[in-house]
Order: structure tokens, then C-alpha cells, then sequence
């Protein structure tokens, strides 16, 4: 299992049930907790992945429990929010467990300073810690309710969480002024693409597709034209409900620290399997990835139609299957 908890419960851990499990991933192995941990990932790539091994999995949740697990992200407040969520709905213990790169060490200081912490235990360039949930008030760490980006609702931890992204702004502007009339948005995060989508002329629909829970909530704060569709779903295994004229995309390049193209790479892909034989294709890219052999890869005819020092909009068509 992840080789931190297991340290931690050989050490003398113990976790009692209902217990919640926040924001595991797939390379962490649960096999050895209790029967009946709740798995609470909004991450719907990560989320199936637990579903499959028979854990019950949430993408939120307001149940209380006993003790909790929280794995931590790379964002700050998202990971405070979590912290304290955990002491919000706990009522024995939380455990933290995080890489360094992760901030671990930030915030062992800064939970040190509110409560009496057991451990800490060191491994694989990380730590893992744990506390009595009602030895301190976190609640000062909750995510805000309304957390607003120039009018538009963000949450911790989401894409783009503390602006408008200049890449999504870029590649709004490179867009003409008839989209199509059916367009799916691949990771659409909180909507900033396809708000501005539904005022151009001649659109019928635009599929909102966001494997991010939160961030497709927010979507839904913020865009609230009926022409609008979400889904909660991985954009690479998406299957469109009818026939698609165009797809924008800002695709994620990276899941941990390092860039990883094939994530890009892999969004070309399934937007020339949703796309009509006429369809077309925007998207944005950080200029210094290799994205052109792809798209040459997937369709006929491909070009840099904007761009400046950081990014790049690349258009491409006529879709080959």
C-alpha cells in the first residue's frame, strides 16, 4: 500500500471506520484499510480507478466519519481546505500524508502550531503525520464559498484558480466569429472557454467536458446559458451524445512536477474521433511543446494561426480516422 501509511499503521496507526480517504491516487494502494474507507476523489480519471476495485467513491462528501486520510495535493489552500474538511467531519483522527515537493514540511509547521501531532514518520521523500481531529479549529482553512476571478467563480485548487489564463485568453481571441455549431470544450475547467463561446454567432451547443468535479461546478455558476451541456468525465474516453462541428481545447500538459505531451497528445487524439469529417479543431499550447507531429498525425491540414513568446493557438481540420 502507499508506503508511508503502511509505515504508519506498522508504527501504530490505527484507523477506525466509516473512515474517508481524500484525494487518493492511483499510486497509492488502499488494499489494507478497513472495510468500508469511502473514497472521496473528484478527479474522474483517479475516482473510476478506485470505483473499479470496489471501493465506494465519491467525488465530495458531507457524511461524518471517525478518522480521515487526507493525501496531499500540490496547492496550498486546496490543501489546508482539506485539512480542514477532515477535522470538520472527523471525530477521532486525521492523518496527512505528502511528498515534500508537495509542501508536507509547510504545513506539518503550520498544524504544529494548533495541535499536538503524532509521528511524524519519513519516507520516500515525504512524511506522514497524524492528530486528534477536535484537539484544534481549522475552520479558518475551509475553502471560501465564493471564490470570484474577474466575475467568474473559481474554488482552490482548480485550474487557472487566482486568474484568467493568458493561454485560454489567447486562444478565445485566435477563435472566428462562427465556432461551429456544435463544439465540445475538452477540459473545459471552470468555463472561461466556453462563456465566451456562447456568444459567438451560429452556436447551437457546447459540451462543457471537465474531469474535475469542483471545477466543472463552477462551470456551472458560469455558464448558465441552456445551450450548455456538462459532463463529469475524462475528455480521452468522452463519448459525445451527437455529432461534434468543432472542438477548443487548452489541454493539461502535466500531472505532477514534469511536462508530459502524451497528455496533450492524447486530447488530439480524441478530438479527431469526436470531430465530423468537415470538423475543426482550436487549441492553445505552451510554445515549446511538440504538438504539431500529432495533429499532422490525426488530420489533413494543420497551422500556427496565433501565438506569441509563451503559447501558440494551432488550428487543425479534416479529421483522418
Amino acid at each position: 500500500m502507499s508506503p508511508r501509511l503502511e509505515l504508519a499503521l506498522a508504527s501504530g496507526l490505527v484507523l477506525s471506520p466509516p473512515l474517508s480517504v481524500l484525494r487518493p491516487t492511483p499510486a497509492q494502494d488502499l488494499s489494507a484499510l478497513p472495510e468500508g474507507a469511502q473514497v472521496v476523489q473528484p478527479f474522474r480519471p483517479y475516482h473510476d480507478h478506485f470505483a473499479r476495485l470496489g471501493f465506494d467513491t465519491v467525488a465530495r462528501s458531507e457524511a461524518p466519519c471517525t478518522d480521515a486520510v487526507v493525501f496531499l495535493p500540490r496547492a496550498k489552500a486546496q490543501a489546508r481546505a482539506m485539512v480542514a474538511d477532515a477535522c470538520r467531519r472527523a471525530s477521532g483522527v486525521v492523518v496527512v500524508d505528502g511528498a515534500k515537493t508537495d509542501g508536507i514540511d509547510s504545513l506539518l509547521k503550520d498544524i504544529r502550531k494548533r495541535v499536538a501531532v503524532e509521528g511524524p514518520l519519513s519516507k520516500a521523500h515525504g512524511k506522514i503525520f497524524w492528530f486528534r481531529a477536535g484537539g484544534a479549529d481549522f475552520s479558518d482553512w475551509a475553502a471560501p464559498e465564493a471564490q470570484e476571478v474577474e466575475g467568474f467563480r473559481t474554488a482552490p485548487g482548480v485550474f487557472s484558480a487566482d486568474g484568467i489564463d493568458p493561454a485560454s485568453a489567447l486562444l478565445l481571441a485566435a477563435l472566428p466569429k462562427k465556432p461551429g455549431k456544435v463544439i465540445a470544450d475538452l477540459g473545459a475547467g471552470w468555463g472561461y472557454l466556453s462563456a465566451g463561446l456562447l456568444s459567438r454567432e451560429g452556436v447551437k451547443a457546447v459540451h462543457l467536458v471537465e474531469a474535475d468535479h469542483a471545477a466543472l461546478d463552477c462551470a456551472r455558476v458560469n455558464v448558465t446559458d441552456p445551450r450548455a451541456q456538462f459532463h463529469w468525465s475524462d475528455a480521452l474516453t468522452w463519448k459525445a451524445p451527437e455529432n461534434i462541428d468543432t472542438v477548443v481545447m487548452n489541454p493539461p500538459f502535466h500531472t505532477g512536477r514534469a511536462a508530459e505531451p502524451e497528455l496533450g497528445q492524447g486530447f488530439i487524439a480524441a478530438a479527431a474521433k469526436l470531430l465530423v469529417a468537415s470538423g475543426q479543431l482550436w487549441m492553445v499550447a505552451n510554445r515549446h511543446l511538440p504538438y504539431e507531429a500529432a495533429l499532422s498525425r490525426h488530420f489533413a491540414q494543420v497551422a500556427e494561426v496565433a501565438g506569441n513568446t509563451r503559447f501558440k493557438v494551432l488550428h487543425a481540420s479534416r479529421p483522418q480516422r
